[in-house]
């Protein structure tokens, strides 16, 4: 039991610096005035934006595993005039 009182001080640090951030961070989070709040919205959707479209890629068969050769196109006859 003697060996775990050196995790004491560490442990009292960590809740010490958990108390004070929590204590100032209340303050951090002012409130925006409604009307503020829909100008800045009214002025972002105003503004123009680029739409780009990613090119479809074309699917590739799903592998199988097995080593197929392509089959051959048949070779082309001639046509009799």
């Amino acid at each position: 039991m003697e060996i775990l009182l050196w995790l004491v001080p560490p442990a009292v640090v960590t809740l010490l610096a958990m108390a004070w951030v929590g204590w100032i961070g209340r303050e951090g989070r002012g409130e925006v005035d409604p009307e503020v709040a829909v100008r800045r919205m009214a002025a972002a959707l105003s503004k123009p934006t680029q739409q780009r479209y990613a090119a479809a890629r074309p699917r590739r068969e799903r592998s199988t595993g097995i080593a197929v050769r392509p089959s051959r196109r048949p070779a082309p006859t001639k046509r009799a005039s």
